[in-house]
């Protein structure tokens, strides 16, 4: 099978399978795996923002998890203040969410390699750092929300219409991100990737390509972050962690740096094998003990061993594979 028929078939395979979760949940009676795919698709979606500026620009973010928690404080810090209003929540988050990805963007944009990484990590440690100031928004505790979002008809108390609205805003980016990779943007974008210095001497101006990726990338991060809001009925400066931008980055790796699919295949596998490997009970009282005190070394030694095997990461090893 040639491997673009091979990654064609794991791509309809993979967005298939997340389309049957909640029947497949109801019919083996396990609800709890609407919540748990419910987070792998918010991941998914907040790591296929990432993939735009990481796996198609080479830029390296460090600090894409403000992201999502400006898209959760909206839905929460409006929610507090009786604004329900799920539309109204979604235009105040992009407002705000793109206002700061300008900015920041346009600083950090202005360096590249190791200092962009600090940069970007430097402002989402100052926007955690706001988070836990909020007092009044609960601090370093969090807060709780008073109820989930209100969209019109639909009711995101029900858990399958909320993995649904998180499932259809995946293929809404997916589909989107497959448009503007492909047209004359998605191509400038992927030559300042290969060679800046010679799409700007084409006369391109590549620092605004830049710049409008990465807020692109950022808003779809806020997305993530209003989702992961709802799906928890909790926001926290937690959400806005160094170590969450971290799992963003080996989500993007493991899945497949500049490709479409990679970033849900990472998501999934990333996520599925912490639940497993976090309740794996083998019957062996000091082995089970051992796994449940440090199951992230094993998550860790797992990483390193699929870069290791699959140097372009579980999808981009399909779309590289020889026939």
């Amino acid at each position: 099978m040639a491997s673009s028929a091979a990654a064609r078939v794991f791509a309809i395979v993979l967005l298939a399978g997340l389309a049957l979760v909640p029947a497949l949940a109801a019919w083996v009676d396990q609800p709890f795996w609407v919540t748990l795919f419910t987070r792998i698709l918010i991941f998914a979606l907040a790591a296929m923002g990432l993939n735009l500026v990481l796996g198609f620009g080479a830029m390296v973010s460090f600090g894409h998890a403000m992201y999502l928690g400006i898209g959760a404080y909206a839905v929460g810090i409006l929610s507090y203040h009786g604004v329900d209003n799920g539309l109204l929540q979604l235009m105040a988050a992009l407002a705000v969410g793109g206002l700061v990805a300008l900015g920041v963007g346009a600083i950090c944009l202005r360096t590249s390699g190791m200092a962009f990484i600090m940069i970007t990590l430097a402002f989402a440690q100052m926007l955690y750092f706001l988070a836990v100031s909020l007092r009044e928004y609960g601090g370093d505790d969090g807060m709780q929300l008073k109820g989930r979002s209100l969209l019109g008809p639909l009711d995101l108390n029900n858990p399958t219409l909320l993995y649904y609205l998180a499932y259809a805003l995946l293929l809404a980016v997916l589909l989107a991100f497959w448009r503007l990779v492909q047209s004359r943007f998605g191509m400038v974008l992927r030559g300042c990737r290969s060679n800046e210095r010679r799409m700007a001497s084409m006369g391109f101006a590549t620092f605004r390509y830049k710049l409008s990726a990465y807020v692109i990338s950022a808003l779809v991060c806020v997305l993530a972050g209003m989702l992961m809001a709802n799906l928890t009925r909790f926001v926290a400066p937690s959400y806005m962690a160094w170590t969450v931008s971290g799992e963003l980055i080996v989500m993007t790796v493991l899945g497949g740096l500049g490709t479409l699919i990679g970033p849900i295949a990472g998501a999934t596998a990333l996520l599925l094998v912490e639940e497993w490997l976090s309740s794996l009970k083998l019957g062996v009282p000091w082995l089970d003990n051992v796994i449940n005190q440090h199951w992230l070394a094993l998550i860790g030694i797992f990483i390193v061993l699929v870069v290791l095997v699959l140097k372009q990461g579980i999808y981009g090893w399909l779309v590289a594979k020889k026939s």
